[in-house]
């Protein structure tokens, strides 16, 4: 009998711990245990329960509680940190804050405006359409910058 109960209790414990308690993945650029690091503590402070960023997959896996949190509040966090996400691209000013082993290759992501001028680099020039779009590309610097 007593062990029913004990048992019982366990469950409804269980029960109330994970009530409320979403899980996601989220993909996350960055490169070493310095990056892993700082994504986890980033999402952490966004209000996840539990982060463990996979450098390997470049998943980050949290669990969080819904009402407290969101995914999007937690990857506007990675991004402000310098980390892109696959929905929030951090600022070039947090990017360039990493240390060097963290800056990953970045892929330009349009966000809707057009940056075919970065293909074929005619977005050099300072003057460019493309720039004036506030476009960013080449890892070298060698386009435009934000602008």
């Amino acid at each position: 009998m007593k062990n029913v109960l004990l048992t019982s209790l366990l469950i409804v414990f269980t029960s109330i711990i994970s009530f409320g308690q979403n899980s996601s993945k989220i993909k996350v650029s960055g490169n070493c245990g310095m990056c892993k690091n700082n994504i986890e503590n980033a999402a952490k402070a966004a209000g996840a329960m539990t982060a463990a960023w996979d450098k390997n997959t470049k998943l980050l896996t949290v669990t969080y509680n819904a009402s407290s949190t969101s995914t999007d509040k937690m990857e506007t966090a990675i991004a402000n940190a310098g980390y892109d996400t696959e929905h929030h691209t951090a600022s070039n000013e947090a990017y360039s804050k990493l240390e060097e082993c963290c800056q990953y290759d970045r892929v330009a992501k349009t966000d809707s405006k057009d940056m075919s001028c970065c293909k074929d680099k005619s977005c050099a020039q300072d003057k460019s359409e493309c720039c004036k779009k506030g476009a960013t590309c080449a890892k070298d610097k060698s386009c435009c910058k934000k602008g």
